[in-house]
């Protein structure tokens, strides 16, 4: 079974600058409940505002077409039904990946200075059972396997991180960055930090282009997926007027790369295509079932 909340923000905003609970104003054994938390904000975007005006103005121009599903409401009832009749147990090699991805969680809090620290606790690793239960349940798998509980960590590192840490450390993965006010660390020695805002920026403008790159691209010739070099050439395109000298450059290329490295290795919205191109320069396409933010 789940449940779901719609929480008002306190000042009508969410304040990155507080925790999740000081925004939405719960007290700390109501948020308990819930294994799962994802904040929408509500974010002037030019290119985020265009794609999702255009798709609601397409849904109303084309209601017929729109309208078309897969399965049939029938059909989910009865795949629901049949799926909550399985009660997976969990192998031995999911249990000790279990305890060691809890322990990952528990040691990335006590190195870092986050507000998260306080979230995890023994109820996250309660909430990375049930998750990874349900993921074995969906599958109709009597048993939870690895990859239930890697797809449920992914979903619970994901609530944490994304609630509370907005800034992206870009050299290092799942990292936690502390500096809310930091857009750009590249000096020698420091990682690479941009702003979840800017990191949600670059990301949202290189895999629209993407997107309408392989809409346009459909006939299944080879130019039907475009490089990473194409994408960061592009993308510093787009800012050329915003960036000033030579260095701005190389650092705003470095961002850009680092950008797809994460959406690949990380986020997992893109995917190297195999056996074309070079190694340092593969072919990406953005994941069929991801949607834009």
């Amino acid at each position: 079974e789940s449940s779901g909340i719609n929480a008002e923000y306190g000042g009508g905003r969410y304040d990155r600058s507080k925790s999740l609970q000081q925004n939405i104003q719960l007290s700390a054994p109501i948020m308990s409940r819930f294994d799962l938390f994802f904040v929408l904000v509500d974010e002037c975007n030019e290119v985020t505002d265009y794609a999702i005006a255009r798709r609601i103005v397409d849904l109303h121009s084309r209601q017929e077409e729109s309208v078309e599903r897969e399965y049939t409401l029938e059909e989910i009832r009865r795949y629901i039904a049949f799926a909550k009749k399985f009660k997976p147990r969990i192998t031995p090699e999911s249990q000790e990946f279990m305890v060691e991805e809890y322990k990952k969680l528990r040691q990335r809090d006590a190195n870092a200075m986050s507000k998260a620290s306080w979230r995890i606790t023994v109820r996250q690793l309660e909430s990375l059972i049930r998750l990874s239960e349900a993921m074995a349940k969906m599958v109709c798998d009597e048993k939870v396997q690895v990859s239930h509980v890697k797809e449920a960590f992914r979903l619970l590192s994901k609530s944490i991180i994304r609630v509370e840490t907005p800034d992206i450390n870009l050299d290092e993965e799942n990292a936690a960055t502390q500096e809310p006010d930091t857009e750009m660390e590249t000096e020698e020695g420091e990682n690479l930090r941009i702003t979840f805002e800017e990191y949600k920026k670059i990301s949202n403008m290189l895999i629209l282009h993407m997107r309408e790159y392989e809409e346009k691209n459909r006939d299944g010739s080879e130019d039907g997926a475009l490089k990473k070099q194409q994408l960061v050439d592009w993308y510093l395109q787009q800012i050329e007027e915003d960036i000033e000298g030579e260095q701005e450059m190389i650092a705003r290329k470095l961002v850009t790369e680092k950008v797809l490295e994460r959406l690949v290795k990380v986020d997992n919205v893109l995917l190297e295509i195999e056996g074309t191109g070079e190694a340092e320069d593969p072919f990406l396409v953005v994941h069929p079932n991801y949607i834009v933010e």
